[in-house]
């Protein structure tokens, strides 16, 4: 393994080598860049020397923890992607930094950035995580860069949600591609926050999948110009955005008229019940309870309106008064007939009798009113 120190430094070089009337330490001083990338190197010397330096390349090492840094107040840009960095620390004094690269380390939580109120982009994709766990972020962290953070870089590390990261809300780019986002409702909210953001690729997450994921997001977002690698057209937005307005107006046209109607016709709008619709003063007989007493249910019939009844005071009399004409027809039949003169004179019994029909009874009908 190689330790980077200064003595390293000088030796390789060549720039020093050539200009022998310059000192070691003016040399150091005036460095602003340093490339040490696949060196194997594990650790970081005392550099307090190198007051100027700004941009410093250690990918690709095995350096496994961030030290001796604190000296670099004026570095911006610190490469630090596949090492064996498993937690970021010992950042607070570099103010300046603007670029920050971890991919492909061991670092399970985004922290240790307090302090870093310049740090405009920050690559953490691709660590190397256990079975099941997944990238997980430190609020005061988030919070701290909230303002000042407008590019991230987080894929492949098993994020299910993006709603913590609202906060970010100068994020102009986002970068979430292999994760394990799986609905687009849980997108709606930090892409409402995110007022800048003009690119975004989620591609490889579950969430690709769903009926209608484009045109969804595209909805959510005014301000999305780059969706997944392809850019959005404005025709294709202003469609969209239309079309959502009109489904929206067609669904609140429909909830107010639904909500007249149970103001209006409140006994037509049970709709829990498959029985026929009936007035509230006339319940089914089907929907009475089985435990009520037969009073109780005699009472309840009871107090229904009573129908109007047709007197039939006058069909009784007609029928009394056709019953006692038979009743004197059967005890005596002459005594029931008319007198007319000349028919019982004994001066015309020879005549012959005229005959009286009298109508039949049976076949007199009376309708009961």
């Amino acid at each position: 393994m190689v330790r980077l120190t200064v003595d390293l430094i000088a030796k390789n070089s060549n720039r020093f080598k050539n200009r022998r009337e310059e000192s070691l330490i003016q040399y150091l001083r005036k460095i602003t860049h340093l490339n040490y990338s696949n060196k194997n190197i594990d650790d970081i010397d005392d550099l307090s020397l190198c007051k100027n330096l700004s941009v410093l390349y250690l990918y690709d090492n095995c350096m496994s923890q961030i030290r001796n840094l604190g000296f670099a107040s004026n570095l911006t840009h610190l490469y630090l992607q596949n090492n064996c960095i498993s937690c970021i620390e010992n950042l607070t004094n570099l103010k300046k930094l603007q670029k920050l690269y971890l991919s492909g380390n061991y670092i399970t939580v985004i922290e240790g950035l307090e302090g870093l109120e310049e740090l405009r982009e920050l690559h953490i994709d691709s660590q190397r995580l256990h079975p099941g766990e997944k990238l997980l972020f430190d609020p005061r962290t988030l919070q701290s860069v909230a303002k000042s953070l407008s590019v991230l870089t987080i894929s492949n590390n098993n994020i299910d949600e993006l709603t913590e990261l609202a906060v970010l809300e100068n994020i102009t780019q986002l970068v979430a591609v292999d994760n394990q986002i799986k609905d687009t409702e849980d997108l709606e909210f930090p892409l409402n926050k995110w007022n800048k953001l003009w690119k975004l690729d989620l591609r490889g997450n579950p969430v690709c999948q769903t009926i209608k994921y484009r045109d969804k997001l595209i909805i959510m977002s005014e301000s999305l110009e780059i969706l997944d690698g392809k850019e959005i057209k404005e025709m294709a937005r202003t469609f969209l955005v239309n079309w959502k307005a009109s489904k929206d107006a067609k669904k609140k046209m429909k909830g107010e008229c639904m909500i007249n109607e149970q103001l209006l016709y409140p006994h037509l709008c049970n709709i829990g019940s498959s029985l026929p619709f009936l007035p509230e003063q006339y319940p089914h007989p089907l929907i009475l309870s089985r435990e009520k007493s037969k009073s109780a249910i005699q009472s309840e019939i009871s107090g229904f309106p009573k129908r109007e009844r047709i007197p039939r005071t006058q069909g009784r009399r007609n029928i009394n008064v056709v019953e006692e004409i038979r009743q004197l027809t059967l005890k005596d039949p002459q005594h029931s007939l008319p007198r007319q003169e000349g028919l019982l004179d004994p001066k015309n019994r020879t005549k012959q009798e005229p005959t009286l029909k009298l109508p039949s009874i049976e076949c007199v009908t009376f309708q009961k009113l």
